[in-house]
């Protein structure tokens, strides 16, 4: 059920009327996830599953005008809220790209920074987009997801994975986990890979 409001405009109206509230920054703490990222200027960060966008403004200061932002997402009505962000926000170091649900269409080798923020739980099919995601990947790049801990699943329907589950399922798909942050905000982990 988790993605049974993605399939009508209706529900994905409701989904991005969430994402872009204004309420969010509070529990979301966008500052601080972009921060753990270890961004530095010129470097190229992926968006995995990006939505309206709300991580873009972040994300673009994080890598500098030097740098390099990519929005993916699967949903056009999305993309096209992200890209009025985008304008708004004169960020002109940030693409958008049209992803597949078991391939992102990310550039080879182009990524040092790929981060899934609040979507793995929203992989129909897990294993494949995480060996999809693999080949963009600079070397010593990493995968980074970011997640609610199963006791704080944001809603009902939300089937959440203990962090260890997610860090065997992405492990037996060509990574490592090199770190991992139990509480980057109140009720979520992150978990940062590198490919094996």
């Amino acid at each position: 059920d988790v993605n049974a409001r993605y399939t009508t405009k209706e529900g994905r109206a409701q989904v991005a009327a969430g994402l872009a509230a204004p309420t969010r920054d509070k529990t979301q703490k966008p500052e601080a996830v972009a921060a753990a990222l270890n961004l530095k200027p010129g470097m190229t960060v992926a968006d995995i599953g990006t939505g309206v966008g709300y991580m873009l403004l972040y994300l673009s200061k994080a890598v500098g005008a030097s740098g390099k932002v990519l929005g993916e997402d699967v949903q056009t009505d999305f993309l096209d809220q992200a890209k009025a962000r985008i304008a708004t926000g004169k960020l002109s170091n940030v693409s958008l790209i049209l992803g597949g649900f078991t391939d992102p269409k990310l550039p080879a080798g182009a990524v040092d920074v790929e981060l899934a923020l609040d979507v793995y739980h929203h992989f129909d099919e897990p294993a494949k987009m995480i060996a999809a995601l693999a080949p963009a990947l600079k070397p010593g790049g990493h995968l980074v997801i970011v997640e609610f801990h199963k006791a704080n699943s944001p809603q009902p329907g939300h089937i959440m994975r203990e962090w260890t589950d997610v860090v065997k399922e992405v492990e037996g798909n060509g990574f490592r986990l090199l770190s991992k942050i139990d509480r980057i905000t109140d009720t979520q982990y992150m978990l940062t890979f590198g490919k094996k």
